[in-house]
């Protein structure tokens, strides 16, 4: 169940945070130089070694965070099926603990498992901070901060925009960084994940817009 469900008026309807948007929510952050924002909680999944972007989904209603993690799963291993690599492991902080059942193919690893892990997953579960100097980035430097696109399903392509964006510029300093033979094979991977996004965005998209012409989804959109 949401967190928000909760969240309602005296008469029992749904309370409305904004008259643009009504798909935004209140979310809490229990910081104190920041209370609460207004908005959509967007999940972002990375590579544990480079930082790299696989997943990055918009989820409405506020969601426990546990439960967006097999949709996060489900779309980072639709975005490297090419690769013919999948998640195998899964990194997480302790808002996602006691949702073993529902990803049973994806060993978790939090800090409350710290007794049964082995020194090498130790190390690795250091690494699980490194994940939020990318959400940093990608708020002030690809614009995730605001949403200028409407709707939920606008919410959802902003997220996958800025997640390519954050990637376009990682492949740009990993090809200075390793010189002219890198060229090559960091060009073609980034054709295959733009395809791959493409491809999830079409199965994403609604049915209603299949039978429009793109002069009644401009229309629409406008």
């Amino acid at each position: 169940m949401a967190q928000t469900a909760n969240r309602k008026t005296a008469d029992g309807t749904r309370k409305l945070y904004a008259w643009h948007a009504p798909e935004v929510e209140c979310i809490n952050k229990g910081k104190a130089r920041c209370h609460y924002e207004f908005g959509v909680k967007v999940g972002i999944a990375s590579t544990l070694k480079h930082s790299l972007i696989v997943g990055a989904r918009a989820f409405h209603g506020n969601p426990y965070d546990g439960h967006t993690l097999q949709a996060q799963l489900e779309q980072a291993t639709i975005l490297m099926q090419d690769t013919g690599i999948k998640p195998s492991t899964a990194f997480a902080d302790l808002g996602y603990r006691g949702v073993e059942a529902d990803i049973a193919d994806v060993r978790l690893v939090h800090r409350g498992k710290i007794k049964r892990l082995t020194h090498e997953e130790r190390k690795l579960l250091k690494r699980r901070q490194a994940i939020e100097p990318v959400i940093g980035h990608l708020k002030q430097d690809h614009r995730m901060d605001r949403c200028h696109l409407k709707g939920e399903q606008g919410d959802r392509l902003h997220a996958v925009l800025c997640a390519a964006g954050y990637n376009i510029r990682w492949l740009l300093r990993m090809i200075t960084k390793k010189g002219v033979p890198f060229l090559r094979r960091a060009f073609l991977r980034l054709i295959a994940a733009v395809r791959l996004i493409g491809r999830w965005l079409a199965q994403r998209r609604p049915t209603e817009t299949s039978g429009a012409n793109p002069a009644q989804l401009r229309l629409r959109a406008a």
